[in-house]
Order: C-alpha cells, then sequence, then structure tokens
C-alpha cells in the first residue's frame, strides 16, 4: 500500500485532508522526522510559504534528503521562484499551447487563465496542455498565464495554495487530490507499510502479452512479502512514473511506442527499470544483433543483411529454403521461410516495404527452441519451446489473426545443456545487465546457434515459473530491491 503524507497548513485543514493521507503542518514535518522512522512515503506539500529557507521550503528540501518522494521537489520551487530559470521551459509547452488552442472553436482571445490541479484542468479543453505543464513542473496547485501578443504563450507561472482557492475551485482540487492519490491493483494490506514501490506496466488488452494475468498478480502478490508495494500501470498513467521507485516494463516493447517512452522517462527521473532504453534499442532490432552476435564470434545461423540490391546474394549463400526477417518482428511475427527464388521475391518485395532492409537466415530445422532467462548476468530460467503442429515455427500465425502455439517444459537451469546455457549468458552479456531472453537452437550434431536475444522475456504463470515458481518472482523482486538501493 502507498502512504501519502500531506503537508497542510494548520490544523484546521486535516479534515479534508486526511482522506487522503498522514496529515501534518509543515512545523511538525521538519521538526520531528521520527514520526517517519523507517518510512519512505510519498509527500504532497502544500504550505503556501515556499519561499527560500521558508517552512514549506524546508519541507521539500527535506523530503529528499530523506528519500521520501515529494511534489513540489526543491528544484521544482526553484525554477518556479523566477520567471528567468522557468522560461527555458516555455518553448516547448508554448508549442503544445498553440496546437490546443487550434482546435479550439470560439476561445479567447487576447488572453486567459489555468488553474491546474495536479495537471488536471476544470476546461477539457487543455487537458492534454495541463497535462504538459504537470510533467514539467510537478507542482499540486499551479496557475499558468496565457497570453496572444503574435502568437499564444505561456506569459507567467504561478504556485498556488488551497487557501486561495475559491469554494468551486476547492471542491475541484479535492477531486484531484483524490484522483491523484488513488491507488490501482495492488497487495494485501500490508502490516507494516512496503519500503518501496515497484510499477508494473502492462496492457490488458494485449493479444500476447510478455505476463499473462496470472504472472502479474503473483508478482504483486511475492513484492508485499518482500516489502516492496507492486501497482500495475497503463499508457495512461506516464506522467505519474516519477512517483515510483522502479519500473519493470510487462508490455511488448518497441521503439517508436510508449513503452520506449516509459524507459526513457524512468532513465531522466533516476528510477532503474527493465527494460533499459539501451537495451530495448539493442534487442529489438534483429539487423543489430545479427552485427553483435558476428563481431564476437558468438555461434548463429548464417545471416545475410539485404537490400533490393542484395537477393542473389542471399540465394548464392544460403540456398533454400532460407528464413527472411522483418528487424523489429516479435513473437514470431514478420518471420517467413522462402522455399524457393519466387518465394525470396514475393516475400522480400512485401518486407523491403517496411524495412530499407531485412534479414536472410540460414534454415535450421529443430523440434524446439531453447530459451534461457537471464537476470543481472546470472540464469534464472531454462525453458524448452516446442514447435507448433505441423509448423516449423514455435507460434504459427494465421490468416484469420488467430494463432497456434507448440508446447513447452521447463528444466532447472542446472540440468539444461550446459554449453546452452554458456553461449547465452555470453550472449546477454553483450546487451546489459537486465532481464533478457536468449533463443537458441541445438543441432543434432550438439552445436548451439543463438536466434535472438529478447529484452522482453515471457514470465508466464506454468510456464516459465514451472520449476522456481514463486522463487521466481522472488529472484527478479530481489533483484530490482538491489537496483533501488545501489542507486
Amino acid at each position: 500500500m502507498v502512504n501519502y503524507v500531506v503537508i497542510v497548513e494548520g490544523k484546521g485543514d486535516e479534515a479534508w485532508a486526511s482522506e487522503h493521507g498522514q496529515v501534518v503542518t509543515a512545523r511538525d514535518y521538519v521538526t520531528k522526522p521520527e514520526l517517519f522512522a523507517g518510512k519512505r512515503p510519498r509527500v504532497i506539500n502544500l504550505n503556501s510559504d515556499l519561499d527560500y529557507m521558508a517552512q514549506g521550503y524546508y519541507c521539500s528540501l527535506l523530503a529528499e534528503a530523506r528519500d521520501h518522494k515529494v511534489i513540489p521537489t526543491i528544484q521544482t520551487i526553484v525554477e518556479l521562484s523566477k520567471k528567468t530559470l522557468y522560461s527555458e521551459a516555455l518553448p516547448d509547452l508554448n508549442a503544445i499551447l498553440r496546437r490546443d488552442m487550434e482546435k479550439v472553436e470560439q476561445g479567447p482571445r487576447a488572453g486567459f487563465t489555468l488553474t491546474l490541479f495536479f495537471g488536471e484542468v476544470r476546461d477539457q479543453r487543455f487537458r492534454h496542455f495541463a497535462r504538459a505543464v504537470f510533467d514539467r513542473f510537478r507542482c499540486p496547485i499551479l496557475k499558468v498565464a496565457c497570453i496572444h501578443d503574435e502568437r499564444w504563450r505561456i506569459d507567467e507561472l504561478e504556485v498556488m495554495t488551497p487557501s486561495q482557492l475559491s469554494p468551486e475551485e476547492f471542491d475541484y482540487f479535492l477531486s484531484a487530490l483524490a484522483g491523484y492519490t488513488r491507488t490501482g491493483w495492488r497487495a494485501p494490506k500490508l502490516k507494516t507499510p512496503p519500503k518501496y514501490s515497484l510499477a508494473i506496466l502492462y496492457n490488458p488488452r494485449e493479444t500476447y502479452p510478455p505476463s499473462d494475468k496470472e504472472a502479474l498478480a503473483k508478482f504483486v502478490q511475492v513484492g508485499g512479502t518482500l516489502g516492496v508495494g507492486v501497482e500495475l500501470i497503463e499508457r495512461k498513467d506516464f506522467l505519474n512514473l516519477a512517483e515510483y521507485d522502479a519500473l519493470f516494463i510487462r508490455e511488448t516493447t518497441t521503439i517508436d511506442n510508449h513503452t520506449y517512452r516509459f524507459a526513457m522517462k524512468a532513465v531522466a527521473e533516476g528510477i532503474p527499470v527493465i527494460d533499459d532504453p539501451v537495451s530495448m534499442l539493442r534487442c529489438t532490432n534483429k539487423v543489430y544483433l545479427a552485427e553483435l552476435l558476428a563481431a564476437n564470434k558468438l555461434p548463429a545461423p548464417k545471416t545475410v543483411i539485404i537490400d533490393r540490391e542484395k537477393l542473389d546474394e542471399a540465394e548464392k549463400q544460403l540456398g533454400f529454403p532460407m528464413v527472411l526477417k522483418i528487424p523489429d518482428g516479435s513473437f514470431s511475427r514478420g518471420v517467413y521461410k522462402a522455399e524457393n527464388r519466387a518465394q525470396l521475391l514475393e516475400l522480400a518485395r512485401k518486407l523491403l516495404q517496411k524495412s530499407d532492409v531485412i534479414l536472410a537466415q540460414q534454415f535450421m530445422p529443430t523440434d524446439f527452441d531453447w530459451r534461457v532467462g537471464v537476470l543481472n548476468r546470472q540464469p534464472i530460467f531454462a525453458s524448452q519451446y516446442f514447435m507448433s503442429r505441423k509448423h516449423w515455427q514455435v507460434m504459427k500465425h494465421g490468416a484469420d489473426g488467430k494463432a497456434e502455439e507448440g508446447g513447452w517444459k521447463t528444466h532447472p537451469v542446472e540440468k539444461a545443456p550446459k554449453e546452452v546455457v554458456q553461449v547465452a549468458l555470453k550472449a546477454a552479456s553483450l546487451i546489459g545487465d537486465g532481464l533478457y531472453g536468449v533463443d537458441l537452437k541445438q543441432t543434432s550434431d550438439g552445436r548451439v546457434h543463438i536466434i535472438e536475444i529478447n529484452d522482453n522475456p515471457n514470465i508466464d504463470r506454468g510456464c516459465e515459473d514451472a520449476v522456481l515458481k514463486d522463487d521466481l518472482y522472488r529472484i527478479i523482486i530481489k533483484d530490482f530491491i538491489r537496483r533501488i538501493e545501489s542507486r
């Protein structure tokens, strides 16, 4: 359970604030650190006196010293104290304001003022703009004055407090405060508050997620036993990411969607993230992986990177059948087998419409693929994924959009072929110290070949955890604790 501390003006504010967290005055927060011994709450500083060296200023300053997550941060307070300090952030926000104004019919012509409550705004026409301002200046209540001279722009930003609001504004503020402190799916309430918070990004509508609902529930449950409050978040929660101690992405990653933006924001906020942006960049492109494995002399099927001019070279070097891959495919999608030249030309024509280069790879038939899960350069599971019935891939995608999967079997790591595990560890070490799934084939002559390295491997209930069971989730959660504590 996430704990909030709400810093208010005086004792008279306790009635409305107590519904949203532990209520303290600025004086008590500054002078009574024993109130929070062993706790790491999220702090909402609503004190009006934020001037340099004043009580409100010290509340945010000491919150950061105590490793409490606070809004506004001391950096935000300092920036908002002078226009010369916050003006460098205005060009980007002004561009968003102008785009919103283009959509507003019969809007203000000269100037107007918006009051933002935790990034929410009463005039929903400016909702996108308000969220962008809050993402840049995380302040509970912020007045934004906008004017139009030659173009629309922000004229001034002013920090506000609840005591300055009208009754109508105060009601909206309370609603926004409730929404901000509202929590999602979490472990049952613990006897003691969790020491850390872990956000798991997922998409409940994803067809082939990297973790099923049962596995996600297990992360929540196991996290609770380790003093980690685990919350499931979605794409819409982007602006709240800074409120967590770490991020675990359990949604299929690509560079051109929000999963990469989440990873980048986590790095910018200084919180540990799996998958990190570098791992995503390296793993999601098979062209990069092919070059990386070749440069480091690790075994892989013979591969030719081709464009429209090199189709003949692929045929000459590989023969038929060969496998064609689009660089950023996942779950067996974007992977095809060409049995002859006619199929090569047809498949290459389609794939080269999506990417300037594609991969042609030696066809290597096996009954199953190995996947070794690697976390922080250590193997944590070893699974066999068997080919789909009467098909050459683990997953067979039908024309109707449905997919058929083969079976699986998970082995204790120590009982998996030693050479498979060793090659997997060497491959994963080229990417980083995150969580990876290294796919390999072992041919009848015993040789091991790396097929690809996944930055977002499946952790599904009853499959990858079949051997370690709850211990697999403990290993992952404990590694997040290690990353948080070693920052």
